[in-house]
């Protein structure tokens, strides 16, 4: 597989196999998973650090939830929820915190308060994103979402999936590069959940290893979306809801990572780290046993 050194500021990123853990850290009171667990900025810091202490290699900082039909709020609202918690985590984190906004004056606010890479969901659509990135060296995480998360579920359709998420973010690439973000600061993310069907989730996850052709990191984020309950067939009264829906989304993690992603973006970081740790000894051994079975021809 294909990897990459990420170089900025004070950090350096090699990406390759197996991926890097994304943290994900709500400061929001209406997140899908874990809206209001972490809304108090005591809370969210002391959930950033163990996040550290148990393998995460960033932390991805979100003010405004985006599951679908969610209630957008104001940049001043977004600035308020983020910012007290970035500067406190930044004085005790060595690993890079990433702030999760479509709006370029959250992205400059978290960055001087600590933030040093912008994942943008909504791909540069804030005519003023790509100069705040630039400006400020950091990474960009671009994603590919059909609609906004108010109309992304309505009715996502596609007449070729893969190749229309392809060149829509191929399309971006080249929008950040003129806009003068060199091309080994951006990373891609196809978006999963985000406009798009059960059937589409999974026929991304399947077929991963294409959006390699655009030359530049791949981040996944599966974690406990609800394709997986809808593909187990399970209700939240389930007895084992929240197992089933971890165990799925590490199975999805698993193939993800087997296909090359650089970056998982999850909300259980231990139970990711043990799920890639594990993967790593067991593709390891396989390497090792293939190499003795070529020296002995």
């Amino acid at each position: 597989m294909k990897t990459y050194d990420l170089k900025w500021h004070n950090f350096h990123l090699k990406l390759g196999f197996p991926p890097l853990i994304m943290g994900i850290l709500n400061v929001t009171p209406d997140s899908f998973s874990d809206g209001g667990q972490f809304f108090d900025t005591d809370k969210a810091v002391a959930h950033g650090i163990q996040m550290l202490e148990q393998g995460a290699n960033i932390i991805d900082i979100g003010g405004e939830s985006t599951r679908p039909f969610s209630n957008p709020v104001s940049a001043s609202n977004e600035i308020d929820r983020v910012v007290p918690v970035i500067s406190e985590l930044s004085k005790k984190l060595t690993i890079p915190i990433s702030i999760d906004t479509s709006k370029a004056e959250v992205a400059a606010a978290a960055i001087k308060a600590g933030a040093s890479i912008v994942n943008d969901i909504s791909s540069l659509r804030d005519p003023d994103m790509a100069e705040v990135v630039k400006k400020a060296g950091v990474p960009l995480i671009l994603m590919h979402m059909q609609g906004t998360p108010q109309t992304m579920q309505l009715a996502p359709k596609y007449e070729d999936i893969i190749e229309e998420i392809y060149d829509t973010l191929h399309v971006r690439i080249e929008k950040a590069i003129d806009a003068g973000i060199p091309k080994e600061n951006i990373i891609v993310d196809p978006g999963i959940g985000f406009g798009k069907t059960v059937d589409d989730n999974f026929k991304i996850i399947r077929k991963l290893q294409h959006f390699h052709q655009l030359d530049v990191p791949l981040l996944i984020g599966t974690s406990r979306k609800s394709f997986i309950q809808k593909a187990l067939e399970i209700q939240p009264d389930f007895l084992d809801f929240s197992e089933a829906i971890e165990c799925g989304t590490m199975v999805t993690i698993t193939v993800s990572a087997i296909a090359g992603v650089h970056i998982v973006r999850v909300h259980n970081v231990n139970q990711t780290k043990i799920t890639l740790t594990l993967l790593k000894s067991l593709t390891d051994e396989h390497e090792s046993n293939c190499q003795v079975k070529s020296d002995e021809k």
